[in-house]
């Protein structure tokens, strides 16, 4: 969401959004930044109770403009920040240093602002996913984006003759599940851009999904339930997850067993668990 429109502010609780990102990046203008920074602080103040989780996304810390949005919006005791144009978990170390201390100048409980990184938006990011790993507490997840990429690559688009994602997007991309999995967060998947191709759209979360991310970000409020549809498990998923939960432990221990014909072994229970607890299901 723009963080210097009252208008669009005023609209986003009835989004049914798990996490709104109050946006003063690139969604904001030079002269529009202070408005934005104030507009931000008391949206995020008038809902101390929340339906969604409010993030803020500052910006990069290589602009010099990171530590005031922080300052002017950490009175209202985001619930995250997202940092874009990371180059490597050293700026989440940094951020987690500013945090630290508007924490303790808010009276905020230490280490309760977590950060979501995107981390693709460099040439020199891609060398670094792997760096993630332990650097904080705080670090939720990571994300990725093709739409700045070409820019810093000086490229003139990220697709390919053929429409697809051109191979260092792909490559992108799969970094950042892998240094997501990698640090035990959460992988989010990148926006996408066309929010009248609804069909489009469902397409590239269900192989999101598959392929391990465990969400994705909405650019309109109409990708939402879509979003929210293709990233649950069906009944069908479900069910199956509790067969093979079920029948490894009626298995006494064995590392391997039969179901529908299939030989099953570790990954594969650790799958089934995966899809229960998004599922939110009943493991018994």
């Amino acid at each position: 969401m723009p963080g210097d429109s009252e208008k669009k502010l005023a609209k986003a609780e009835g989004f049914g959004a798990d996490v709104l990102i109050l946006d003063l990046e690139d969604a904001v203008s030079a002269e529009r930044r202070p408005a934005g920074r104030a507009l931000v602080r008391e949206y995020l103040s008038a809902h101390r109770v929340r339906k969604s989780e409010l993030w803020v996304r500052v910006n990069p810390l290589s602009s010099g403009l990171a530590l005031a949005d922080l300052a002017a919006v950490m009175p209202g005791a985001p619930d995250g920040i997202v940092l874009p144009k990371t180059d490597s978990g050293a700026d989440v170390a940094a951020l987690a240093h500013y945090l630290s201390a508007l924490e303790a100048r808010e009276e905020l409980p230490d280490g309760r602002t977590r950060v979501l990184p995107v981390a693709t938006e460099t040439a020199r990011a891609l060398f670094h996913l792997h760096t993630y790993t332990e650097v904080s507490q705080r670090l939720a997840g990571l994300t990725w984006g093709a739409e700045d990429l070409p820019a810093a690559l000086g490229a003139s688009t990220n697709r390919g003759p053929d429409g697809e994602l051109a191979f260092v997007y792909q490559l992108a991309r799969a970094l950042c599940l892998a240094g997501a999995v990698a640090a035990r967060v959460q992988p989010v998947d990148t926006v996408y851009p066309d929010f009248r191709d609804s069909a489009g759209l469902e397409q590239v979360c269900v192989r999101a999904r598959v392929d391990g991310f465990t969400g994705k970000i909405a650019i309109h409020p109409d990708q939402v339930p879509i979003i929210q549809r293709a990233f649950s498990p069906s009944e069908a998923e479900v069910a199956h997850a509790r067969r093979v939960v079920a029948a490894f432990r009626a298995s006494s221990g064995a590392g391997t067993v039969g179901l529908d014909g299939q030989m099953l072994d570790k990954p594969h229970l650790v799958q089934a668990e995966r899809v229960l607890a998004r599922a939110g299901a009943d493991t018994r």
